[in-house]
């Protein structure tokens, strides 16, 4: 048995729970892909699981095992998930978006130098992957790694000077670097020109809040909580600490809370908290 055969098999075994009806692994794929048009995902999941058992060998099963890990992580399910993607990745090692949805896991789990080994992983399968490119850079920025996320920004200008990627990279890299000016400017020319993009708003609230600019701040981020998508638990404690400046200690406890329930880190959020009493 090879490697490959033995991640899939390891995954497997601890799928040996799942029921099998009496559908066939096409149906029972169909059937994932309704569940989630319904957004019924532990159901999906649970199909996803009966069709990796009903065919184990299908050579197929690489895009199964990451639509399972993709829904896992939907479900709040990391470990579960981190088992299904390297599965896939164990039967299609160079596959790109397997490796990109990997290292964005990885990032949610904190878990830095394992993000950016699949983004090497990546960037070696196709050197020319702006966004896998973007992403490592910015996990250079975490790092403190500023002449690395440089080079990275540098190089995603060099093949177009007026990449969004490449100008967001370096004021993000101002901000990191206490350049606050020129980061503003930046993401407000970047604003002006893609009005619709909630990231740009994100990320130049928490410049003005850096800049303790905190009513420009709180507008930006007014932008961001009215958009479609549930706000993450990073804005819920960047708002918290807007309004605990603003001496709005109760609003600022709610959003402290909330970013508890959407799984921030407990001690950090419990000693903001603690400020708003």
């Amino acid at each position: 048995m090879n490697i490959k055969q033995i991640i899939v098999a390891a995954l497997l075994c601890a799928l040996c729970g799942v029921k099998l009806g009496a559908q066939t692994y096409e149906e029972l794929i169909q059937q994932s892909y309704d569940y989630a048009d319904r957004g019924d995902l532990p159901a999906a999941e649970q199909a996803l699981k009966a069709a990796l058992h009903r065919e184990p060998a299908n050579r197929n099963n690489f895009a199964l095992l990451s639509n399972l890990g993709t829904i896992q992580r939907r479900l709040g399910q990391r470990d579960e998930a981190l088992t299904s993607y390297t599965a896939a990745l164990g039967l299609q090692p160079d596959n790109k978006l397997i490796l990109s949805n990997r290292a964005e896991l990885f990032i949610e789990r904190g878990e830095t130098e394992r993000a950016l080994a699949d983004y090497e992983t990546l960037l070696r399968v196709d050197p020319a992957d702006v966004e896998a490119r973007f992403r490592r850079g910015v996990l250079y920025v975490e790092l403190k790694e500023y002449m690395l996320a440089d080079a990275d920004f540098e190089q995603i200008l060099a093949r177009d000077r007026d990449s969004k990627l490449g100008r967001l990279g370096f004021a993000l890299l101002d901000k990191a670097r206490g350049n606050y000016a020129d980061s503003e400017a930046v993401l407000t020319f970047l604003i002006g020109r893609d009005p619709d993009d909630l990231r740009l708003y994100e990320e130049r609230a928490e410049l003005y809040f850096l800049m303790k600019k905190n009513a420009r701040a709180m507008a930006d981020l007014r932008r961001v909580f009215a958009g479609e998508r549930e706000p993450s638990a990073y804005l819920y404690i960047l708002r918290g600490k807007i309004r605990l400046a603003q001496y709005e200690k109760e609003a600022a406890a709610t959003d402290f809370k909330k970013a508890l329930d959407l799984g921030a880190d407990r001690a950090e959020v419990e000693g903001l908290i603690k400020m708003t009493y």
